[in-house]
Parts: structure tokens; C-alpha cells; sequence
């Protein structure tokens, strides 16, 4: 059929963290904004930061850099929260910065499996140019204790 032989193109919303480059579908991305005010929650994984009130929705923000073991630091007025859908719930990321929306062909994507075997939480990866980019997956990005974790936190 010629509608198989027609390559598919993704696009992809990358973002930078620690000078390298990451990516998610942009199907998962609901919008990026600036940097706000983040209220501790009690009692979650050390990658939950605490909550943001976006247009009067209770948001969980994700620390990145916990989770990909970069160097802590506090969140500056410089970053950007990607507003994105997990498998479960809306929660903010926060990153660096936001480069843009990428367009690749779905051909041109190194699956997970190829480069790390049993690690849910990339998709794949996908080169520009000479830089390397990682595309994370959202339904596997929280552990089954961080999701239970952070329902009851956001319970109380």
C-alpha cells in the first residue's frame, strides 16, 4: 500500500536541562509557561517538588533533575514548567529551558530497547545534527509508589 511507504512524522517538544537536550511527544505537551511559586506537599517521592495552581488546577511538579541525577538546584525564575499528560494525571516539568517543536520522521527514532534495555521511562532517541536527543515516555515516567505516593499527598 503507498499510505505504508509514506514516512509518519513526529513532533517532538525538546527542552534542555544541564546544557542536553530531551524531548516528549508533543501530543503529551499541553503548554509550556514561566516558572512559579511551588508549594511543598508532605509526605512524596523526593522527584515530587510540590504543587502549582495553573488556571485553578492542582498541578504536581516533577523534578527532572532528580530523576536523571543532575545536580540539585532550587527552581529559578529563568526555567519553564512543560505542562504534559502522564498515563494518570497533568503534571509540570521543570526544565531549563524549551527550544522548540521538532519535527523527525518516526523512522529516524532509536527505540529504548536499542539503547537501554528494561528502562520504561525513555522512548527512544533521535539524532540532529551531532546532538543526541532523548525522548522520554510519560505513561512510565512515575513508579507505581511515587503515583500512590503523590494520590494520597494530593488527598490530604
Amino acid at each position: 500500500m503507498i499510505h505504508d511507504l509514506i514516512q509518519k512524522p513526529s513532533l517532538l517538544v525538546v527542552f534542555t536541562l544541564d546544557g542536553q537536550q530531551y524531548a516528549l511527544r508533543l501530543s503529551e505537551v499541553e503548554k509550556v509557561i514561566r516558572a512559579v511559586y511551588v508549594t511543598a506537599l508532605p509526605n512524596v517521592s523526593n522527584v515530587v517538588l510540590g504543587v502549582i495552581n495553573v488556571q485553578g488546577r492542582v498541578i504536581p511538579v516533577i523534578d527532572l533533575r532528580q530523576r536523571l541525577g543532575l545536580p540539585q538546584r532550587g527552581v529559578e525564575l529563568s526555567d519553564k514548567f512543560i505542562i504534559a499528560r502522564t498515563s494518570y494525571r497533568t503534571v509540570a516539568l521543570v526544565v531549563d529551558g524549551v527550544a522548540g517543536v521538532l519535527e523527525v520522521s518516526d523512522e529516524t527514532i532509536v527505540s529504548s530497547q536499542s539503547i537501554l534495555r528494561n528502562f520504561d521511562g525513555i522512548e527512544g532517541a533521535v539524532r540532529v545534527s551531532s546532538e543526541l536527543i532523548i525522548i522520554y515516555d510519560l505513561s512510565h515516567f512515575l513508579s507505581i509508589e511515587e503515583e500512590r505516593a503523590l494520590e494520597g499527598a494530593l488527598e490530604d
